[in-house]
């Protein structure tokens, strides 16, 4: 049984003790925005990975299916608007995740499953590469909207993604897979020093948006695809125009993004920055999350 005009996000994904990734970064903004959340930690780790070491135990599919069972058995799936999945670092785990889709859209047939398909970037995959069939073959198809990066798109279509014409052929492949919209958070199609992100509607527009790189040129920020896909559910339900979500999607990305730039050390000795020094200064932009500027606009390309 639905409850008309909730807004509940089940958002199974990691959670790290210190830092923003997965379920840490995903769920402050989506509260801000007016949602409930009930994360759902697919590995508990003291950081992200990108640190020099990291301990915590990775969840298993049993260990998710008998979370889920508690909800099921409380009436509780109807509850949710949306389910939202991360990184995910277990095959079975992952599948597993395919049959509790199916269950809630029995208690909810108008859930949004919104997935960030997280498996590498810069092409190499930081996940086991038997996820891959799997998210293609089984989890995709099963998606409202998706959020790869550029190098997720190319590992999901087989086909390598290096032009805007190879871009749009990919955004076909995921609509012949009935998945209504498709955005492209980052790629490497840009201009020197911009990042290109694009996003495809059936039967709706195809827009691009050019980012401007902040910071350093070798400088990298972990979790933001992360974030992107928490504010992108939240403003394309809030909105239903695309156009809109996206322009505000990235306008709090960017806005974290240089807040973080900003207050890192300026004054550096010697050596790379370190992983701590990157983490997103997400509590600090609450009011950005809150109220986003769009100073980036979505170009039309249809």
């Amino acid at each position: 049984m639905t409850t008309t005009g909730v807004k509940r996000v089940l958002s199974i994904q990691s959670h790290v003790v210190h830092g923003y990734v997965g379920n840490k970064v995903a769920t402050f903004p989506l509260q801000l925005l007016g949602f409930d959340v009930d994360p759902l930690n697919s590995v508990q780790f003291s950081n992200h990975t990108g640190y020099n070491c990291f301990k915590g135990p990775i969840s298993t599919e049993k260990e998710l299916a008998n979370i889920f069972e508690g909800l099921e058995e409380n009436k509780l799936l109807g509850h949710y608007s949306h389910l939202l999945t991360g990184y995910i670092g277990n095959p079975l785990f992952l599948r597993q995740v395919g049959e509790i889709l199916r269950r809630i859209r029995i208690a909810n047939p108008d859930l949004i499953y919104v997935c960030d398909p997280v498996m590498g970037d810069n092409g190499s995959m930081y996940v086991p590469k038997e996820l891959l069939p799997v998210y293609r073959d089984e989890i995709i198809p099963l998606a409202d909207i998706v959020t790869p990066n550029q190098y997720e798109v190319e590992l999901l279509t087989g086909k390598e993604v290096r032009s805007e014409a190879a871009v749009w052929e990919a955004m076909d492949w995921f609509h012949e897979r009935k998945i209504k919209t498709v955005v492209i958070s980052s790629s490497d199609l840009g201009q020197p020093g911009i990042l290109r992100a694009f996003l495809s509607q059936i039967n709706g527009p195809r827009l691009a948006i050019d980012i401007p790189k902040q910071g350093d040129k070798d400088l990298f920020f972990t979790g933001t695809g992360d974030l992107f896909a928490s504010l992108f559910l939240a403003h394309s339900h809030a909105s239903g125009d695309v156009t809109e979500a996206f322009e505000k999607t990235i306008a709090t990305l960017q806005a974290v993004i240089r807040r973080t730039v900003e207050q890192m050390p300026r004054q550096r000795s010697s050596g790379p920055v370190q992983a701590w020094e990157r983490e997103l200064k997400l509590i600090q932009s609450k009011s950005e999350i809150e109220h986003p500027k769009v100073v980036l606009k979505a170009q039309r390309l249809n």
